[in-house]
């Protein structure tokens, strides 16, 4: 029986294949205060550049290509049952040829209603002010903003609770309530970390393993080492 492999990905995977993670230091994205483009407030007190923000972001990620990192998670499948879960909102995973992947906050190449939250299209250009859904209602990024529930939550706790292997790529685990989710792993769970400044040490799990490299460098390897356990 393949056993099952749970994957956390943040910012960092993909920022290797060019993606701007968005906050800069001063805690700006792309020069615009987090409010402003980022809660549904933003979004009622100017539409109009919430939505070029994203149309933006958008045109950006449709320019880009998953790196190794993406493609050796997708490589795992052949050997195990894998599922990823992951704070990034683009579809970088999907490209690269993972089938199981939930986004707990939202797919950038989607829109959704704003009055049916239900309501969701594939979406790969501009949204523009008068944009509508089939009830009449002006369409809106496909991204959970601050302030509002992870839907994909308790899909995800679901998920993790079934690991039988961990592998986190490239997050903080300081953004919650996605840093919460190894709090639900079953209590023999091997757990790999990679990152090139890890934000937890060995102390903290008993079977953490920590790779103090990017996920380009540090990914591949993992999976390897997991494909010869079962060659």
């Amino acid at each position: 029986m393949k056993k099952n492999i749970v994957v956390l990905t943040g910012a960092g995977i993909s920022a290797e294949s060019g993606i701007k993670t968005f906050r800069d230091a001063d805690g700006l994205w792309e020069g615009h205060d987090i409010m402003e483009v980022a809660t549904p407030e933003g979004f009622k007190n100017n539409p109009s550049l919430v939505l070029e923000f994203y149309n933006q972001r958008r045109k950006q990620l449709l320019q880009v290509l998953p790196n190794t990192a993406h493609y050796a998670l997708a490589s795992l499948q052949d050997y195990f049952h894998v599922h990823i879960i992951t704070q990034n909102v683009d579809d970088l995973h999907e490209r690269a040829g993972s089938k199981h992947v939930t986004h707990l906050h939202g797919e950038l190449l989607k829109v959704r209603s704003t009055i049916d939250k239900n309501v969701i299209l594939p979406w790969k250009e501009n949204v523009e002010i008068g944009d509508f859904c089939s009830k009449g209602s002006q369409l809106r990024p496909h991204i959970v903003w601050f302030g509002e529930d992870v839907p994909k939550m308790e899909d995800a706790i679901e998920i993790t609770a079934n690991a039988d292997i961990l592998i986190i790529i490239g997050t903080s685990m300081q953004v919650y309530p996605a840093a919460g989710l190894i709090n639900y792993i079953p209590g023999k769970t091997p757990i790999y970390f990679v990152d090139p400044k890890p934000s937890i040490t060995e102390n903290d799990f008993p079977l953490l393993t920590i790779i103090k490299d990017s996920a380009t460098k540090g990914v591949p390897t993992i999976v390897n080492s997991l494909i010869d356990t079962m060659l």
